[in-house]
């Protein structure tokens, strides 16, 4: 296995750094394989990114043959289109690289926890992309293949998490141009990749109608989506397991939660495996 880690200079001067964890080829069993990849956008509210939703989630990858990239993007007091620009690079970084990562470049898919779901939406609807054509990038070049999504903030308007939102818009977060902008559900169209998203009822932090309304939006747009609401659990699972519960936070060892990843790997399976 090949550990690639990359930095990617954010416009306001931060920096960000891209993580690969990459299956090597077997010249016994096929040297010239081509896996699809998933660039993971851990959460932790733009105050930090969370060890429990990146290195755990690339494991998870990898045993499901998928070649995986985490992306430790840049956190407060950088603020939007920060985080996204960050996400158009890596993804372009990854298709460029695609013949030494043995990746398909035609099966990139991103998955993002909590506030990362914004920026993996970013990656997979037209959301921000006037924006990034602004700052050089072609969205459609840059667009992920597939979209999954954990506990997602994705609306900026009635069931917005606060503190994401004031962290991600600083002062720009009364601008309702603004908040339309970011608002990911707004922002589904045909363009829009394939759509993965799981989310507990009793999420107490970020609103199931944040995964709700883009579920909705899906199917209004005609965008393939395969939806998991489970009956219980707070917000930041993670792998729902001991493996990734924060020390001393049981709540966080939710069994009704624990078959996410295997129904994800069949969706990866299923969309994106030749």
């Amino acid at each position: 296995m090949q550990y690639v880690t990359k930095t990617i200079k954010g416009i306001d001067g931060s920096v960000a750094t891209l993580t690969g964890y990459i299956i090597d080829n077997s010249k016994e069993i096929d040297p010239d394989r081509r896996r699809p990849a998933v660039l993971i956008f851990p959460g932790g509210g733009f105050n930090k990114v969370t060890d429990r939703e990146a290195e755990p989630i690339a494991m998870m990858a990898l045993d499901a043959g998928v070649q995986a990239f985490v992306l430790r993007y840049s956190i407060a007091p950088s603020q939007y289109p920060v985080q996204m620009l960050e996400g158009a690079e890596a993804m372009k970084m990854i298709r460029a690289n695609a013949e030494e990562w043995h990746v398909d470049p035609e099966a990139v898919t991103v998955i993002g926890f909590s506030c990362g779901g914004q920026l993996a939406a970013s990656m997979a609807t037209t959301t921000g992309d006037d924006v990034m054509r602004e700052n050089g990038y072609d969205p459609d070049e840059v667009r992920a293949n597939g979209l999954a999504l954990g506990y997602p903030v994705l609306t900026a308007g009635k069931y917005r998490h606060e503190g994401t939102i004031t962290k991600l818009l600083g002062d720009k977060k009364s601008d309702q141009a603004m908040l339309d902008e970011i608002s990911c559900e707004k922002h589904v169209d045909a363009k829009t990749a394939p759509t993965f998203i799981w989310q507990t009822v009793t999420d107490a932090v970020v609103p199931v109608q944040n995964s709700l309304l883009f579920i909705n939006a899906c199917v209004e747009a005609g965008v393939s989506v395969e939806a998991h609401i489970f009956p219980q659990g707070p917000h930041s699972l993670a792998l729902a397991t001991a493996e990734t519960a924060a020390a001393g936070n049981d709540a966080q060892i939710e069994p009704s939660a624990q078959v996410w990843p295997s129904l994800w790997a069949a969706w990866v399976e299923r969309n994106f495996m030749n």
